[in-house]
């Protein structure tokens, strides 16, 4: 998964998480594992217009999702 901070030299493009997508990311979407995480610790999965559905409803039926915000 992309980082969401570009290393020192400029910036990087953010590319969707979905598996063998390479659009640009344009959400961020946050969840957590409660088994594994902390309350308060949120994880972050990248996501293109596309693939925001999808990558949601994949971590709701696990109870994992949080929120998704906007990226830029």
């Amino acid at each position: 998964m992309t980082d969401l901070f570009a290393p020192e030299g400029g910036p990087e493009e953010l590319i969707c998480s979905s598996k063998g997508c390479q659009n640009p990311a344009t959400h961020s979407i946050l969840w957590n594992n409660p088994k594994i995480h902390t309350p308060e610790r949120r994880k972050t999965w990248l996501a293109c217009p596309d693939h925001e559905p999808t990558l949601r409803t994949f971590l709701s039926a696990r109870d994992f999702y949080k929120e998704t915000q906007p990226i830029g």
